[in-house]
């Protein structure tokens, strides 16, 4: 009789690919099914057991969700390959203060205020703001997990390192059993 599977959720910008063999090595005898969620929907998911377990990012709403933070999260500028700050090693606040800065509507990092001049209007995704990016309409800063994700599929970006917070924090989250 073959075990149930584990499913184990993951938010764009993680990579699961150590969790997995690590699973296999421990675990040979269940099986692992990685189920792909948008950042947004990441924490429902868990709530609803549709997952046993998921890869996130904070800030997430930790109502019923155990989280452990595991490791921080470095934030870069995403900039058209041909701007100044492409010859960057770092990028400060002070560096984006004339830009114009993307926030798109499912961005973690959690600002005071953001840097630079906001956008006319906020692009629904992270893809869709790095598209943007690209054309270049405007700076994006992101996690750096984020920007290699989508630096595969856009080689007519760069990113560069920001010098100062906000971080994001990647982590296990599961759902909590109700007291008995």
């Amino acid at each position: 009789m073959t075990a149930p599977a584990f499913r184990l959720a993951y938010v764009p910008g993680v990579m699961p690919g150590k969790w997995v063999r690590t699973w296999q090595e421990r675990l040979p005898e269940v099986p692992l099914t990685l189920v792909t969620v948008s950042a947004a929907e990441a924490a429902d998911l868990l709530r609803q057991r549709d997952a046993e377990a998921g890869l996130v990012r904070l800030p997430i709403d930790r109502t019923s969700l155990s989280v452990i933070p595991l490791y921080t999260e470095t934030p870069v500028v995403v900039a058209p390959k041909d701007h100044l700050v492409a010859a960057a090693e770092q990028v400060s606040a002070a560096d984006l203060a004339d830009e114009t800065l993307l926030h798109p509507l499912d961005d973690f990092l959690t600002w005071e205020r953001p840097p630079g001049q906001p956008a006319l209007q906020r692009p629904a995704t992270t893809a869709d703001a790095i598209e943007l990016v690209a054309a270049g309409v405007g700076l994006l800063v992101v996690p750096q997990s984020l920007a290699r994700l989508h630096h595969t599929v856009r080689t007519s970006s760069t990113a560069r390192c920001r010098t100062r917070r906000p971080r994001t924090w990647g982590c296990p989250g599961w759902k909590t059993k109700p007291p008995t």
